[in-house]
């Protein structure tokens, strides 16, 4: 097995509407570690394993720090599970991963498309990574699920970089294509309904259920080579009940990547 290694991005500089994500990453682990759950996933494997290496958080100064850490742990040999962090954060770990995946899909899950141009003028904002990834040509595919907010110009952006975009209002799991290439997995937790994920910057009402993004996860099969979960804002939260469902989701996730 490839060893997989754990990395805290602690930056939300680009979130557009509350601060808060940078303080996710040591709140999702103290959930994990609580005592409160085991470290086994529903299929029986733990993560307690000496194949999975926690690298601990990183501070960010400067936006593309975050491409320059992702790179140096992808060096190693390793594959990377990330804990963000506001959705920017996706763009320049994808960069990252580029250069040893020349061919990679994306499965991204979220309530928003994050396709725009600029968003308030900022090109690199967490409204943004995905046209930022889908123009620079590093991911051959694009399947969006869960999304409920597309708008006239993101929908256009949709259609110029060919993305599979399955909304809430006429959802289909069933539908989900199956991927061919190396997979990575980018989880918005917004895109969780509020009623499971009450610690979002964005409440977005019709969302996916706790148990559909876990059967979603459970039944891909090709492999996945790296991985996050961003956008939950503890400030939000609700008797940790988000920081609980990001350690779940990290558990399910990990196994799919070993």
């Amino acid at each position: 097995m490839k060893g997989i290694i754990i990395q805290g991005i602690q930056f939300d500089k680009k979130s557009s509407y509350q601060k808060g994500p940078k303080l996710a990453p040591p709140l999702i682990r103290e959930a994990l570690h609580s005592g409160s759950i085991n470290l086994f996933a529903e299929n029986g494997i733990s993560i307690e394993n000496s194949a999975i290496e926690d690298k601990g958080d990183f501070e960010i100064s400067t936006y593309f720090d975050i491409a320059e850490i992702a790179e140096n742990h992808l060096n190693l040999n390793r594959k990377i599970f990330t804990l963000g962090g506001d959705h920017s954060i996706t763009f320049p770990i994808i960069k990252a991963h580029h250069k040893n995946y020349p061919k990679l899909d994306i499965l991204h899950i979220d309530a928003h498309a994050d396709l725009y141009d600029d968003f308030e003028g900022d090109k690199y904002s967490h409204a943004c990574p995905f046209a930022r990834i889908m123009e620079n040509g590093f991911a051959t595919r694009l399947v969006q699920v869960g999304i409920r907010t597309l708008n006239t110009h993101q929908a256009e952006q949709a259609d110029k970089f060919n993305v599979e975009i399955h909304q809430m209002k006429d959802l289909d799991l069933a539908k989900i294509p199956v991927f061919e290439n190396p997979l990575y997995i980018s989880l918005d937790m917004d895109g969780f309904d509020p009623a499971f994920a009450p610690g979002v910057s964005h409440h977005e009402p019709g969302g996916l259920s706790s148990r559909q993004v876990i059967e979603l996860i459970q039944n891909i099969n090709t492999e996945v080579i790296g991985a996050d979960i961003v956008e939950y804002n503890p400030n939000r939260d609700f008797q940790h009940m988000t920081a609980f469902l990001a350690a779940k989701m990290m558990k399910e996730i990990l196994v799919k990547m070993m």
